[in-house]
């Protein structure tokens, strides 16, 4: 696959099925403060076509890190986790997806994180929108404290308001495959 195609046609569909501009700030965020834009990442990551491209670009920027997993807090790191996971599988050198749950669960091994992931096991978090780096923190911290050596974040769109320094002051490297500068720059041209 041509990761260059990869990337602008990815960055179209999230321009047409995630993004939201208002000229005044009528977008409530999680943190409770109002955005002139939103960007629902779900109706892209959900999407079969923009889930192999984002599969493809995910496995290119960790096949070199040598991690046996990939995974984040549930809801929004699932399908890039999984789609990254099965890139992997084509590729004959699996990476292991796995989920991070919101609350622990209740019954029998009581977890936080679900899938095939043991002590020791390096790993990769991902999320798909980062705005203070909040789900993104909780995933590292509830990776650590199962003991996975967490050794990068990757965000799908970095919303450019400090998630990137909050998460990198967890000494994690981070990076995103878009910014929000990416997506206003293409809304404008469109």
């Amino acid at each position: 696959m041509n990761l260059i195609k990869a990337k602008k046609r990815l960055l179209e569909i999230l321009l047409q099925k995630s993004f939201k501009y208002s000229e005044e700030p009528i977008f409530k965020l999680v943190s409770g403060r109002m955005s002139n834009y939103y960007i629902n990442c779900k109706t892209t990551t959900l999407d079969p076509g923009a889930m192999l491209l984002i599969g493809h670009l995910f496995y290119n920027k960790v096949k070199a890190l040598h991690i046996n997993a990939i995974g984040g807090l549930t809801l929004g790191a699932d399908p890039i986790a999984f789609a990254t996971a099965m890139v992997s599988g084509m590729q004959d050198d699996a990476i292991n997806a796995f989920v991070v749950r919101k609350k622990a669960k209740e019954h029998g091994l009581m977890k936080w994180i679900e899938g095939n992931v043991q002590e020791g096991d390096k790993v990769v978090i991902v999320d798909d929108v980062v705005t203070t780096g909040q789900s993104t923190i909780e995933a590292i911290d509830r990776a650590r404290e199962s003991n996975l050596i967490v050794v990068s974040t990757i965000a799908l769109v970095d919303r450019q308001e400090g998630g990137r320094e909050n998460i990198e002051r967890e000494k994690i490297p981070f990076e995103s495959v878009f910014t929000k500068t990416d997506l206003m720059n293409l809304y404008k041209k469109t």
